[in-house]
Order: C-alpha cells, then sequence, then structure tokens
C-alpha cells in the first residue's frame, strides 16, 4: 500500500508484491545510494583535489542544478500536507549549516579524525526519528546500527596512533573531531525532517524542488562569501558532468529510499558507501592500510544482515 510517497510494509502480500520483494526494494535503493555516493567522492577527489574543499564540494552542487532544472517541469505536483511547508523550510538552514560545518572540520583536522564521527549520525536517528517520525527500531535493528556505526568508526583507525581512549580525546583535543560530531548529530534531524517532508508531498517532488533551491542558496553564499568561483567549474565540463550526474542520481535514490523504511535504517545502509569507497581506495587511489578497513567493513555487513533479516 502506498500513503504519501511511503510504501506499508506488512507481512504477506502488499499490494500484489510479495513480502520479500516489497521489504528488499527499500534496501536495493539505500545500496545504490551509498554507491552513488561513494562513486561521487571518487570522482570529485580523482579529478578536484587541486581545488579548495569549498570549491571541490560546491563542484556537484554546480553540475547538478541542470539536471534539476530539466527534470523540474516532469515531476507532478502532489497534494501537500500540512507539516510540508515547515519541514521544507527548515530543512535548508540545517543542511545548510551543516555543509558549512562539515567544510571547516575537515579543513581543521586530518580526515582519518573527522570522518569517522559521521558513522554515529545512525545513533542520533534512534531518537529523532521517533521524536519527529514516531519510528522505533527493534531491538535486533538497533544491535545492527550500533554493530555499523562500530564498522564504521574501525575503518579510519590509524593503529600506529590509535588507543583506547582515542576518540574521546580527539572530541576534545581536534576542532574538526568536535564539529563534525556536531554534523552527524545535525545530520540525523535534517535526514528525518526530510523524510517527514517527503511524506507529506512525494520523494521526487522534494528532492528535485529542495536540491534545486538548497544548490542556488549554497553556491550563491559560497561565492558572496569568495569561497568559490564559477569560472573554476565551468574549465572542466566533462568531469564536472559527470560529478553532478552522480550527485544528482544521489538524490534521487535516497529520496525514494528514505520513504519507504525506518530513517535510521536507511541512512544506515546508505553508510555503507564507504565499503565502495574501499573498493576505489585500493584501486584507484591506492591506498593502504587495507586490512583494518576491510575488517570495518565486515562489521558494517554484519550489521546490515541483522538489520535486513530482522524484517522490521
Amino acid at each position: 500500500m502506498v500513503h504519501t510517497g511511503q510504501i506499508k510494509i506488512r507481512r504477506g502480500r502488499i499490494s500484489g508484491l510479495n513480502f520479500f520483494t516489497a521489504y528488499m526494494y527499500w534496501f536495493i535503493l539505500s545500496l545504490l545510494t551509498a554507491l552513488a555516493v561513494s562513486s561521487q567522492d571518487a570522482c570529485v577527489k580523482r579529478f578536484f583535489s587541486g581545488l579548495s574543499p569549498f570549491e571541490m564540494a560546491a563542484c556537484p552542487l554546480f553540475y547538478s542544478l541542470p539536471m534539476l532544472a530539466v527534470a523540474a517541469p516532469f515531476i507532478p505536483v502532489p497534494p501537500v500536507g500540512p507539516d510540508f511547508g515547515w519541514t521544507f523550510l527548515l530543512s535548508i538552514p540545517m543542511n545548510g549549516i551543516s555543509f558549512i560545518l562539515y567544510m571547516r572540520a575537515i579543513r581543521e583536522s586530518p580526515l582519518s579524525l573527522t570522518i569517522p564521527y559521521l558513522a554515529f549520525t545512525p545513533v542520533f536517528m534512534i531518537l529523532t526519528g521517533y521524536l519527529f517520525l514516531g519510528e522505533m527500531p527493534s531491538p535486533t535493528g538497533i544491535l545492527g546500527i550500533l554493530v555499523i556505526c562500530a564498522g564504521g568508526y574501525t575503518l579510519n583507525i590509524d593503529p600506529a596512533r590509535w588507543h583506547i581512549l582515542f576518540p574521546i580525546r580527539a572530541v576534545f583535543r581536534e576542532t574538526g573531531s568536535w564539529l563534525m560530531l556536531i554534523v552527524a548529530f545535525l545530520y540525523s534531524f535534517t535526514s528525518v525532517i526530510g523524510k517527514k517532508a517527503i511524506l507529506n508531498s512525494s520523494p521526487l517532488f522534494f528532492s528535485i524542488l529542495f536540491f534545486g533551491v538548497f544548490n542556488l542558496l549554497m553556491l550563491f553564499l559560497l561565492r558572496i562569501m569568495k569561497k568559490i568561483r564559477f569560472a573554476t567549474f565551468l574549465a572542466h565540463p566533462v568531469n564536472g558532468s559527470l560529478a553532478g550526474t552522480l550527485f544528482f542520481l544521489h538524490i534521487l535514490f535516497h529520496g525514494w529510499a528514505i520513504s519507504m523504511t525506518k530513517a535510521a535504517y536507511m541512512i544506515s545502509v546508505k553508510r555503507l558507501s564507504v565499503l565502495f569507497s574501499i573498493i576505489y581506495g585500493k584501486f584507484i587511489f591506492r591506498e593502504e592500510r587495507i586490512a583494518i578497513r576491510l575488517g570495518g567493513a565486515l562489521l558494517m555487513l554484519a550489521g546490515t544482515l541483522l538489520i535486513t533479516l530482522q524484517g522490521d
């Protein structure tokens, strides 16, 4: 049964679909989201690593705008629920603040001391999902989320520097670490508020409209702050278009997937993007420490298995 963009999943038959097919639909879309995210990151790192962090982050925003503009006229306008307005408006500044803090975090501290803290977003979403959406994962689902978070953090451990109190000390000593922890917390709000907006409209309508507005505002703000130059983007049309296409696919897959299951589950599976990033890192960028990263990846796979098999 489809209701305001969300597929209600029950055991047995669901509008002519069997349970397994309907249930796995969100999982496949979440995996595609993860693949799009990691592919976009690899593309930007491969072709735009010579730019500033702000320009690297803004490049997909810039090149996805034409695709959003072309798609917009073909998206049906759905009946809009009473909570659409405030959730849409609140999502813009919250995503904007998260974006700026993210950029500042990776500028202030090494990636190994910042990116791992994003793994805690699904944990925060257990609370925010309940507060905003009335969603509460099952005990098995919560365990799966925690296992995925542990794997996500393990991926970035440096054995030469890590010890048992390292994560706690980093939060207090490294500016980028506590900033990224704040970003992870903000993402737990933006994800569930975005889903609430989707449930009060439709996945495609919200996704296209929101990112059309958000991309324009962020590019305008970064240009006013003199953090980016549009001439820089225009000098790389082919590679930029590839990055923009991957970001556009990320937008579509994310919107569809999160409308079909609990937000914390979807974001947990989306974090499997780090698995694909490991593959890119090994074969494209010749990165090292693959063994410990594979250990973290196996933890994430185990957590994903717990979520998908418990059928909630």
